[in-house]
């Protein structure tokens, strides 16, 4: 069968695929062992109803997806979540969906400083090509409500008694104002 990838903002009509989102994010958690929290249906549906999420289909199979989030009254904005179906992996899919948040990110928010938290080195290649930089987790935003986004991760505990200093994942951010970005 001939693919036929989309990678699109979802909108109402990509409703019914929330649980199927949500199972693909526990899966690959579960896989990996590490770096990806779990979410609700409801809290996907709702980045989709914000116009907040970018969906991927191979025809009618959705295949990919990640979405933003704003902290600190637009100051910042996470791009998270991002899922790939295993049998699309190592196609360039993800930079695909990466490259879709970070324009949605820019075009809605763009004084934000853009960034994320990641454990996988090809999503760490992905951003760096998109001019994010590895930080400390000090540069990133201090609101409460995006590190208890975390305690979904097997990880939270090493962030809980480091203080969020430091984890397993790495922070990368984007900054729009920094001189020397890409």
């Amino acid at each position: 069968m001939e693919q036929k990838l989309s990678v699109i903002i979802a909108g109402l009509r990509h409703y019914e695929y929330a649980q199927e989102i949500c199972d693909m994010i526990e899966s690959a958690a579960k896989i990996r062992g590490t770096g990806i929290a779990k979410r609700e249906a409801l809290y996907i549906v709702q980045k989709i109803q914000e116009g907040k999420a970018i969906i991927a289909f191979d025809q009618d199979k959705v295949i990919g997806f990640c979405y933003i989030e704003t902290w600190e009254h637009g100051k910042y904005v996470a791009n998270s979540g991002l899922i790939v179906d295993p049998d699309y992996r190592a196609v360039g899919l993800a930079k695909m969906i990466k490259a879709k948040a970070f324009e949605l990110s820019q075009k809605r928010y763009p004084e934000a400083k853009i960034f994320g938290l990641t454990t996988s080195l090809p999503v760490m290649k992905i951003n760096s090509e998109l001019g994010y930089r590895p930080v400390t987790f000090s540069e990133l935003t201090t609101d409460d409500t995006f590190w208890k986004g975390c305690s979904g991760c097997v990880n939270y505990d090493i962030l809980q008694r480091t203080n969020r200093k430091m984890c397993l994942c790495t922070g990368m951010l984007y900054d729009p104002n920094r001189k020397d970005k890409k």
